[in-house]
This record gives C-alpha cells, structure tokens and sequence, in this order.
C-alpha cells in the first residue's frame, strides 16, 4: 500500500477535489480508510468511526462507500459474493486474497501480464482489469 499519510484536514481537501461535501460523518469515513491504507470493509469502517463518534450508522457509511466509489476516490474489491473490501489505493494494481485468513494484499500492476482480453460488444469500453490471485496455506 501506498504509505501516505493523511490527516482530517488533508482528507476534506481530497474530498472537495472529488466533488464530495466533506461533512463530518464523510470526513471520518474517509479517515477510516486513508488514515490506515488498509482493505477494509463496510463493517470494519463502521466499527472504527462508531470507536470515535458513535452516531454514525450503517446506512450512512454504506451510503457514503458508494458515493466515493462513484467519485473513484476508492476502489471496490469483491473477493467473493460475501465479502467486498474498499480499497483506498485507484493507482491500478491486483491482489492476493488469502482465503484462510481474509488477508487481502496489493500486487503491482508491472507483476502481472495480460495478455488479450475478448472482442467487446460495440460501444462498450473497458474500464479495468482486476486479478485476485486466492492463496491459502499448504497442506502439510
């Protein structure tokens, strides 16, 4: 992960570049997630803003999540059907989910070559490519 380092004040600046009003509950969403560079998800965000402000619900994180997915001031990672991360790093880049721990972790984009991907049907664009190499502990 990137190691920036962002503060509140730094993230309502992010957050007005994006065209989000940086109210208080977006701020602390967004802290959640930046402050730590971590894969996180909806719950973890929860948990961590309810740790400092307690008035924040479930709705409004979910709400807020898909705002800034819409923004691309993050990323969504679905490793499977139950489990969805928010990803604070857009510099393109793929992950090792670790299906024994829940691990998710970034892989450069230059570590992993692609080599075609199929006609697309017209007007129709690729948006972006996402590789989830799931790994697990050997068997001993």
């Amino acid at each position: 992960m990137r190691s920036i380092h962002y503060t509140r004040d730094a993230l309502v600046e992010v957050l007005r570049r994006h065209d989000i009003n940086p109210t208080h509950q977006r701020i602390e969403i967004a802290y959640a997630l930046f402050s730590r560079g971590e894969h996180l998800s909806a719950d973890q965000v929860l948990a961590i803003v309810n740790d400092r402000h307690s008035q924040t619900s479930k709705a409004t994180v979910y709400n807020t999540l898909n705002l800034f997915l819409r923004k691309k001031l993050i990323r969504e990672v679905i490793v499977d059907p139950s489990k969805v991360f928010y990803d604070p790093n857009t510099i393109p880049h793929h992950h090792f989910y670790n299906v024994d721990t829940g691990e998710l972790v970034d892989i450069d984009a230059a570590e992993i070559t692609i080599s075609g991907l199929p006609q697309l049907p017209e007007g129709i664009v690729t948006e972006g490519v996402d590789v989830i190499v799931r790994v697990r502990s050997k068997a001993e």
